[in-house]
């Protein structure tokens, strides 16, 4: 499937970053960027042979601060920047600088309506330590789709909605819409970019929430590593608001343990795959074909 853009990675500003090396190191598995590239304590991880896929930064706000799309080869970056700006929006130019720190060759920046900074970067570095995990031994599945995916509750719902397919030129995989209780409506929205069933997805939050992030994943190449991960997350004492189980519409098998900064993350294998005849954006209005349960709280 051709495209333009990978989900590069994701930034979070938590006040300890120390607190979430045992999370990503010992219960999902990635390792650690050397060198990491962040200020003041600050940390960053890998899941592929990219320098760095999760920044963590220390601040105050305990959530996303940053998302970075990848302008992959065979496309424009001014192409991109052009479609984004034309939605009004005021993409700036990087500073070598900024360009360093995040390791790529070019970056613009913008304020994103959802309440994050969004980066469009073209040349994500590669490590020269070829990506291994002993608690991943399968690996992860990151070629031609990028790092994972995130999720992300917004009250700006339609402006992100716009700004992801306007700009950036995502297209909407599907839907999930759904009543949790009277009254109350879950409406999340998925997007891809390439053969990954949502690179973002968009949860309309009803009002501000504490975090805009609610999960990252990470999706595997083996069902047994799925498992494995399981196993660590049960073992740690962390939250687990979501048992194994597999979503009806991208068919992941997944589970979601609770990070101690408070979003999750989903850790997965064998969802679906767009391709470029794809027809399948519909509503969905259940949350997994089965499991999902929650099964121990914070």
């Amino acid at each position: 499937m051709q495209h333009e853009v990978e989900l590069a990675y994701v930034g979070v500003e938590v006040p300890e970053p120390e607190s979430l090396d045992a999370f990503f190191g010992e219960v999902i598995g990635l390792t650690p960027a050397v060198p990491a590239g962040v200020a003041d304590g600050g940390r960053a991880w890998r899941d592929d042979d990219r320098v760095q896929r999760v920044v963590v930064d220390r601040g105050p706000a305990n959530d996303v601060s940053f998302v970075g799309m990848e302008v992959v080869a065979g496309a424009s970056f001014d192409d991109v920047a052009a479609r984004i700006r034309a939605t009004g929006a005021a993409l700036l130019e990087g500073t070598a600088h900024e360009c360093a720190r995040r390791h790529v060759a070019r970056l613009a920046h913008v304020d994103a309506p959802w309440g994050s900074v969004f980066e469009l970067v073209q040349g994500l570095a590669v490590d020269s330590v070829p990506f291994a995990s002993a608690l991943m031994p399968g690996g992860f599945l990151t070629e031609g789709v990028g790092f994972g995916h995130v999720v992300l509750a917004t009250t700006a719902f339609d402006e992100s909605h716009a700004f992801l397919v306007d700009g950036v030129g995502m297209r909407q995989s599907d839907w999930l819409e759904l009543e949790l209780a009277p009254g109350i409506v879950l409406e999340v929205r998925f997007y891809h970019c390439n053969a990954r069933h949502h690179s973002i997805a968009l949860a309309r939050a009803p009002f501000a929430l504490p975090q805009t992030l609610n999960h990252i994943m990470f999706e595997t190449k083996s069902r047994d590593d799925v498992g494995a991960a399981f196993d660590r997350a049960w073992a740690s004492g962390l939250a687990i608001p979501s048992g194994l189980g597999r979503h009806d519409n991208d068919g992941m098998f997944s589970f979601y343990v609770a990070s101690p900064a408070g979003f999750q993350v989903e850790v997965g294998h064998g969802a679906r795959v767009v391709t470029d005849m794809w027809d399948d954006n519909r509503r969905y209005d259940r949350i997994s074909a089965w499991g999902h349960q929650p099964l121990r709280a914070s």
